[in-house]
């Protein structure tokens, strides 16, 4: 009964503060940040030892360290406050089964995995509220793109059919959470399929061209894919609204999406830590739901920027999670605020992101053919192989990939590395691709020189 009230009053607040309310906000904020952080240190072995010298009292969110994803990762088990979920247990009973994908983990949690740019896999657990998010907050800035006439209309006229281009075959963030709405909503199931951006291209343009999509919805880089197999008359479909997510999408991602499908774009913002971070509005910026998640951007020094100023990288607070706490949690984003006010009278904070792109890799197979592969594809495939810590996957010639890698504590180097040779060349011949010679670079996995930001999947020649 308290969970189902706690959810109650989020979807009161969540409708109360659509649009912004600075002063409400910010008192919530203080509220639901003193209570995260007692509940952090009394619940969670590793945020009392984090914080033993924390005074105790009203928080200032400053005076908290910074939390990374390794850092937790090594320390799971301290950092729950469930005893009953151990990383050991999670890994054997649930996460190594795929058909498990959105189904409730103890019957109570929400589970998934991180992949894509950061190099590092995380394991995240949502509770109740945490998920309700997605649901409660994360919608409520895309109305104006749902309810346009051009979208109802193509939705009305031939029925509504979302694909979702994501990783499939295991928990990752936007799959496992699709999977929950088709396992919560049985009606939905039919109509609502995860393709998996694992598979060889030929295959999903001939699955998409038998579902016939009227939504669209995944990685900027996998739909600017489908655009390009569109324009060359190998896929024919006809969306009526493209939502993006997962990455950074560019200005010319986006023309290039609208233009070819002649369809609407919605871009959300957000990531397996933080499911309904922000939406962007359409005025073109993207609005924090800051009722829920507070949201720093810093320098190098973590130290606060002002609006106008990009960030090294942002520092993120998730208000909700308690099973899991992600306190003042470095994302890695490059992100500007705004300060002036939005066009769409939304007066929640507007940004414009930069992070979390990664290059849409072209290689030629053995005929010269131009074949593109999708960085978070390819980096999945690396990061799902046991014994990975962190590793960078360079393009440095048309048929050649590098890989650097630094195995786990423990694991047989040796052995990690032919596991992760072995599951690229399968990758890689289902993408037409098996002339790719695969080679282990000398070099270690590092940050890029200029930025200071660690990207995982590029191209040598954009480094």
């Amino acid at each position: 009964m308290s969970e189902r009230l706690d959810l109650l009053n989020m979807a009161w607040e969540a409708w109360r503060f659509r649009r912004g309310d600075g002063t409400a906000i910010a008192d919530r904020q203080r509220t639901r940040l003193d209570a995260l952080v007692h509940h952090a240190r009394t619940a969670s072995p590793y945020y009392r030892h984090l914080y033993r010298n924390v005074e105790p009292g009203p928080v200032n969110v400053r005076s908290l360290p910074v939390t990374a994803k390794r850092e937790l990762m090594d320390h799971f088990d301290d950092w729950v406050t469930d005893p009953d979920v151990t990383i050991d247990a999670l890994r054997r009973d649930f996460l190594a089964d795929a058909s498990l994908a959105g189904a409730p983990y103890l019957g109570r949690y929400h589970v998934v995995t991180t992949s894509g740019t950061t190099g590092e896999p995380g394991v995240i657990v949502h509770d109740g509220p945490s998920w309700a998010l997605l649901s409660l907050v994360g919608r409520r800035g895309e109305w104006h793109t749902v309810t346009a006439r051009h979208v109802l209309g193509g939705v009305a006229r031939r029925g509504l059919r979302v694909a979702a281009l994501f990783a499939g075959g295991g928990h990752f963030g936007a799959a496992a959470a699709l999977e929950s709405a088709r396992r919560r909503h049985p009606a939905l199931a039919r109509r609502l399929r995860v393709f998996s951006v694992l598979r060889p291209v030929p295959d999903l343009v001939a699955e998409l061209d038998d579902f016939q999509p009227t939504v669209l919805e995944g990685y900027p880089t996998a739909l600017t894919l489908l655009a390009a197999e569109q324009r060359a008359g190998r896929l024919n479909i006809r969306p009526v609204l493209a939502i993006t997510a997962g990455e950074h999408l560019s200005t010319a991602a986006r023309t290039d999406i609208e233009s070819t499908f002649d369809c609407l774009v919605q871009n959300r913002y957000g990531s397996a830590e933080f499911v309904a971070l922000g939406a962007q509005c359409s005025a073109g910026r993207i609005h924090i739901n800051s009722d829920w998640f507070l949201f720093e951007p810093v320098d190098e020094d973590h130290r606060p920027v002002p609006a106008g100023v990009t960030s090294h990288t942002v520092l993120v607070t998730n208000l909700a999670n308690r099973i899991q706490p992600l306190i003042r949690y470095d994302l890695g984003d490059r992100v500007t605020v705004i300060a002036a006010a939005c066009a769409c009278g939304n007066r929640l904070p507007g940004i414009v992101v930069e992070g979390r792109s990664g290059d849409l890799l072209v290689f030629e197979s053995a005929d010269g053919r131009s074949v593109r592969v999708l960085p978070l594809a390819l980096g999945t495939i690396v990061e799902e192989t046991p014994g990975v810590s962190r590793f960078q996957a360079v393009r440095t010639g048309p048929r050649t990939l590098q890989v650097r890698l630094q195995p786990q504590t423990g694991a047989d180097p040796a052995a990690v590395w032919q596991a992760v040779h072995d599951r690229l060349q399968d990758f890689l011949a289902g993408q037409g691709l098996a002339s790719i010679q695969v080679g282990l670079s000398p070099r270690s996995p590092a940050a890029d020189r200029r930025s200071g930001k660690f990207r995982q999947v590029f191209s040598a020649s954009s480094e």
